[in-house]
């Protein structure tokens, strides 16, 4: 088993690559590959409809999408996180999650069943209308969203601020935890 970690957040090391590595480590806890993708420097263009993934799971624009749909492919678990920019998603997360739900739905929808769920850091707000913008994704490519003792949201703006909102923290590791137990009971433990 497998889960794919991807932070969206335009800023290398900062709190949105931190909530997913928080996740992530309490994923591998329990002896699950994690694997964790930035998209801080990278180049995915948006999405622009041409259709030339239809019955082929391959999207021909050229830029870093491919290398990270494939790692997607090949796992069982999805955590995308997301900080908040003026009051959504960055671009780069939308730009990425349109063309892998496109290629995803024009080719069977392989992301069916696939467990995971979006974690989100906002300075001040707009954390509930991102996270919901995320989970959307989730739920129209029949994901299996997995819950916390609240939503994966946490708080910060300059690098290493999410540390201090405990509440935060414990909700996103519980998070982790929670995939993690989920992925056991769906593949089992020997897969683990």
């Amino acid at each position: 088993m497998k889960v794919i970690g991807i932070s969206g957040s335009p800023r290398k090391e900062g709190n949105t690559e931190m909530a997913v590595r928080l996740a992530l480590e309490e994923i591998g806890k329990q002896g699950i590959d994690v694997e964790f993708v930035s998209l801080a420097g990278k180049e995915i263009a948006p999405c622009n409809a041409c259709m030339h993934c239809k019955n082929r799971p391959k999207c021909i624009i050229e830029d870093d999408f491919q290398p990270i749909f494939e790692k997607i492919v090949e796992a069982e678990g999805l955590i995308v996180g997301s900080p908040v920019y003026f009051g959504s998603a960055t671009p780069e997360t939308m730009a990425l999650l349109d063309r892998l739900g496109y290629v995803a739905r024009n080719n069977g929808n392989f992301l069916r069943r696939k467990v995971g769920g979006p974690i989100v850091v906002a300075r001040r707000a707009g954390q509930n209308f991102t996270y919901a913008q995320l989970v959307l994704f989730y739920t129209i490519n029949e994901m299996i969203v997995v819950g916390s003792t609240y939503w994966n949201i946490a708080f910060g703006r300059e690098k290493g601020e999410i540390i201090a909102d405990a509440e935060g923290v414990e909700t996103i590791r519980n998070f982790g935890k929670n995939v993690a137990w989920l992925l056991k009971k769906l593949y089992g433990e020997k897969d683990a």
